[in-house]
């Protein structure tokens, strides 16, 4: 990939990824006059994303579902912007997916400023209140490094631990295909190598490259245990998402090596070292190599893997894994 970044149409979206690219974001995203959803701190990030604004909404700690319902009826717009990490581009997508169902034609945009990918897919929770359960991609991404790899080392490398789960569980599930599997080795090898210069300070550009292709191929082939137990963990336990990823990925990995062996030595080629290993430096990092540490107690675990068993997602990854199986990974980890 050139470093002075590169234009990916894709269907119906167009991706820009680039150093320096959020300094076009306004003509990207269509120019002046869309609704921007954003936090405080991330609209400090883009100040002229948030000038170029007809309406600024900041989204709210909690349950995108919620969060979106709350503002379904306040949100208005053809073109909403999420600027911000995952949640809140979820929220973009929600609110942009029950405006449609409603007759309101709306797009969701996304400017990045974590690793978490979601600006890739069409994965997102049903606004409450929606008329429908239809789920819609963003039509345009501006993916700068700057923003998308912007955190502090502990909360990058946590982010990180979730897009490397995107990487290593989509070549996984039952819609594999061969163009994600490519990308998702690839997002593997260039997010591993980040972490490796000798200076200690990560490769943030490639971080962002890395996370994009995760995102691109979980987006392509769906999720499966691996998100299903850490999901889970963030919605009942309450832990942070990327933390949830980091404390858990060393001990999916194993329920899926078991799984699917050729994908498993697949993802070890392309690491260059047991993906247990890698996935256990990034929770070192990220300070979370134990669900105890992240003050979530033993007894939270089997409410956790109650609800864990009952979503369809487990359907992707076969065998299907019981809630003993749930039980036992939540309590190794704990």
């Amino acid at each position: 990939m050139s470093p002075a970044g590169f234009t990916f149409n894709d269907g119906e979206r167009t991706i820009r990824f680039g150093p320096g690219v959020v300094a076009e974001a306004v003509e990207l995203l269509g120019g002046p006059g869309y609704t921007l959803l954003t936090t405080e701190r991330t609209a400090r990030m883009a100040p002229r994303v948030v000038e170029a604004a007809a309406a600024v909404h900041h989204v709210p700690h909690g349950l995108v579902e919620e969060v979106a319902g709350e503002l379904l009826g306040t949100v208005q717009g053809e073109r909403l912007v999420g600027l911000g990490g995952g949640r809140v581009i979820d929220v973009a997508k929600s609110l942009a997916a029950a405006r449609t169902a409603a007759g309101h034609p709306t797009r969701a945009l996304a400017i990045p400023t974590t690793l978490s990918g979601a600006e890739m897919s069409g994965g997102h929770r049903i606004a409450n209140g929606a008329a429908s359960d239809l789920h819609v991609r963003c039509a345009i991404v501006v993916n700068d490094p700057a923003l998308t790899a912007s955190q502090p080392v502990q909360a990058l490398a946590a982010s990180a631990a979730n897009a490397l789960g995107h990487a290593a569980e989509a070549p996984c599930t039952v819609r594999a295909n061969p163009v994600a599997t490519l990308a998702a080795l690839e997002a593997a090898r260039t997010i591993a190598d980040a972490f490796r210069r000798r200076d200690g300070e990560p490769d943030r550009p490639a971080l962002a490259r890395g996370a994009l292709l995760a995102g691109y191929a979980i987006g392509s082939a769906g999720l499966g245990l691996h998100h299903v137990l850490a999901q889970t963990l963030v919605r009942v336990a309450g832990a942070a998402h990327g933390q949830a990823n980091a404390v858990l990925l060393a001990h999916t990995l194993g329920a899926l090596a078991w799984r699917f062996p050729t994908q498993a030595t697949a993802l070890e080629e392309a690491l260059g070292e047991d993906p247990v290993e890698a996935a256990g430096r990034l929770a070192t990092l990220a300070r979370a190599e134990r669900i105890r540490e992240l003050r979530i107690e033993a007894e939270v675990l089997r409410r956790c893997a109650d609800v864990a068993a009952e979503r369809a997602e487990l359907d992707a990854t076969p065998p299907r894994a019981d809630r003993a199986e749930l039980v036992a990974i939540y309590e190794s980890a704990f």
